[in-house]
């Protein structure tokens, strides 16, 4: 009984085509080898542009719908919350005696009833 060679892996990995080519002339254990690898990279090539185009596709709806998503319900309550937009814009809360309206000792605006 006959060892098998196990050099096919490194001749691939490590030396030029050349060397790799030669040596698979020879042995027959390395070239049923290679003949496996050869039949998986062409089923690999054979799919990879329907899978990527359909990956990315995916990808980039979901990120869009991340970003919707985010960003309209951080707007969303900014606007529901003035005093937070106050504070992101000016760096404090204004009030309406702040901003020069007449108050009532609640802080609300006094309207003139005339």
């Amino acid at each position: 009984m006959t060892e098998k060679c196990n050099k096919f892996e490194a001749l691939f990995t490590f030396s030029d085509e050349e060397t790799l080519m030669k040596h698979l002339e020879e042995c027959e254990d390395c070239r049923k080898e290679y003949e496996k690898m050869n039949k998986v990279s062409d089923l690999i090539k054979e799919v990879k542009p329907h899978y990527q185009k359909d990956r990315f596709k995916a990808v980039k709806v979901a990120c869009v719908l991340f970003a919707v998503m985010v960003g309209g319900t951080t707007l969303e309550l900014a606007n529901m919350n003035y005093n937070l937009l106050d504070t992101v814009k000016y760096g404090q809360q204004f009030t309406a005696e702040d901003l020069g309206f007449q108050t009532d000792d609640y802080g609300l605006i006094m309207v003139d009833g005339e």
